[in-house]
């Protein structure tokens, strides 16, 4: 059976199965190695986050996943008093929600490679603009989000990863140090464009290489047509059975 790794998150993680998104390039990268599977929700924060976990990841599953992305804040970091005032979550409340989901799929498998991903900057203009595009003049005057708070749930993310020994990619800092990340990184001020996901797309596989779980070093889950007898494909299928049996 081949292995599996799990994108869990929010929209960002939910759009990431479109197209050139960061969850697809992924699973391209580990085609016939690892099942990369999409668990993102739209909308979500942390805290209604935490009802899926005991679903997702029962503690009695014998097949765990051997690697999972936990990618939410974005939502969050939603101003309290303002129009996704609903969505807010305290960011110390955040945090401890962070730790729950570590801890949980730490039970699950000790070995498990878990990765704290922050959410990303946000562009404030780039909000309204979006905000005002839909709903014109009835449009929010004040962004729901601001780059300056959002700074504040990833560097708790970032805080949390490190109490945890987990590693952590810290997507607000790395996608500022590009001049023109605004327009460049995000297609309506918080949600990615194709480089955006480029960006999240590099930074895990650079992550899953070090905890050695690269593409390149993974075998496939059978043999490659070349290494197939077309005079006796048969045996070839049973030396990977036997490959595959355990000692």
């Amino acid at each position: 059976m081949r292995p599996q790794m799990v994108l869990f998150g929010d929209s960002i993680t939910q759009q990431s199965f479109g197209s050139a998104g960061w969850g697809a390039a992924l699973a391209d990268a580990y085609c016939r190695k690892a099942d990369v599977l999409l668990r993102g929700y739209g909308g979500y924060n942390t805290r209604w986050a935490l009802f899926l976990l005991h679903h997702i990841f029962p503690l009695d599953n014998t097949n765990p996943p051997v690697a999972t992305t936990i990618f939410f804040g974005a939502n969050d970091a939603a101003l309290f008093g303002r129009t996704s005032e609903r969505q807010h979550v305290p960011v110390e409340e955040y945090g401890d929600n962070l730790k729950i989901m570590v801890q949980h799929l730490k039970r699950l498998s000790p070995i498990m490679l878990v990765v704290l991903i922050t959410p990303p900057p946000v562009d404030e203009d780039g909000r309204m603009e979006y905000a005002k595009s839909l709903y014109g003049e009835k449009a929010m005057k004040l962004p729901e989000r601001t780059n300056e708070m959002t700074g504040v749930y990833a560097r708790q993310c970032i805080e949390t990863a490190k109490d945890l020994g987990v590693p952590f990619i810290d997507l607000w800092s790395k996608m500022q140090e590009t001049e023109g990340w605004q327009k460049k990184f995000l297609s309506d001020g918080l949600h990615l464009t194709e480089e955006g996901n480029a960006v999240v797309h590099k930074e895990v596989v650079e992550v899953f290489s070090v905890a050695g779980l690269s593409s390149e070093e993974m075998p496939y889950d059978f043999p490659h047509h070349s290494q197939i007898d077309a005079k006796n494909p048969e045996k070839t299928f049973q030396q990977q059975q036997c490959l595959a049996q355990p000692l």
